[in-house]
């Protein structure tokens, strides 16, 4: 008796199809379910591993830094990302999707919030 097994193609994104692809709008959906950075760690945590997880660490911290006017040089010295992933990280800041720009303005409107609070708290407590 001759067992069939059915195997899969391997599923690849092309930079036509990765918005559309199922799976990936799924992760999408899990990711923005997540009602706490705490939920978003322990989620990314069992989906990546630790060096992927450091990986998409690096490159938010290479985009604040590419945003913020350092040198390629300066920030692969001060982060250890390769002069690669710099030039990757600000080819997307300039012809990406827009994300890296979207979330940083966002915790940069966060930061500047948080601050404007602990002024005013500050000021309150010297009164």
């Amino acid at each position: 008796m001759q067992a069939h097994l059915l195997t899969m193609a391997k599923r690849s994104f092309t930079e036509g199809n990765w918005r559309k692809d199922p799976w990936f709008r799924a992760l999408c959906k899990a990711i923005a379910a997540c009602k706490s950075e705490a939920e978003i760690a322990d989620f990314l945590r069992d989906v990546g591993t630790l060096t992927e997880l450091q990986a998409w660490s690096e490159r938010l911290e290479v985009a604040k830094r590419v945003v913020q006017g350092e040198t390629y040089r300066a920030i692969t010295a001060k982060t250890g990302a390769s002069t690669t992933t710099v030039t990757r990280v600000a080819r997307f800041l300039q012809s990406g999707e827009g994300g890296y720009q979207r979330i940083l303005k966002l915790a940069k409107l966060h930061h500047h919030s948080a601050s404007a609070r602990s002024e005013r708290m500050a000021s309150m407590v010297r009164k």
